[in-house]
């Protein structure tokens, strides 16, 4: 890409044409399950899913220009990417991710802090990744923000 997407319209457009149906799953799956309050748009050059102005005033803490990030998605050079930062900030939701993620994929897990490489963009977890969408609330979110990771 040249030029970086400005819009989730622009962004699904310039995905390669081999990811396109795996990424629009992935975000159906995403939209489907995402709790009350969150919104779509774009976030660090990539589809994300914040807590509103509207709702949370203060912002992201590293920039309060910017609404609280809770989950984005990435199509990256060699996989696509899911980040959920519920899942770096709550142990207990970390764990059971973890430990579920077996169930639902014949490949290793492939995580960093708060995100996950699908690099076979057929084997995306789509059942996983709606339940853990649906495990914390938008209030849920802001309360553990303020409590663990704002400064």
């Amino acid at each position: 890409m040249s030029q970086k997407p400005s819009t989730v319209k622009e962004y699904l457009a310039a995905l390669p044409e081999e990811r396109k149906a795996a990424f629009s799953e992935l975000r159906k799956t995403i939209l489907d399950n995402l709790p009350k309050g969150f919104e779509e748009g774009m976030s660090y050059g990539m589809i994300g899913y914040v807590v509103p102005h509207s709702i949370y005033p203060e912002g992201y803490h590293c920039d309060p220009k910017l609404p609280l990030p809770f989950a984005s998605i990435a199509n990256q050079k060699n996989f696509i990417a899911f980040y959920h930062m519920g899942i770096y900030a709550n142990k207990e939701l970390y764990d059971w991710f973890v430990a579920e993620y077996p169930k639902h994929s014949k490949f290793k897990l492939d995580m960093g802090k708060s995100c996950v490489r699908f690099k076979k963009v057929d084997d995306i977890p789509y059942e996983l990744i709606a339940q853990v969408m649906q495990k914390m609330t938008l209030e849920d979110w802001v309360n553990l923000y303020d409590k663990n990771i704002k400064k």
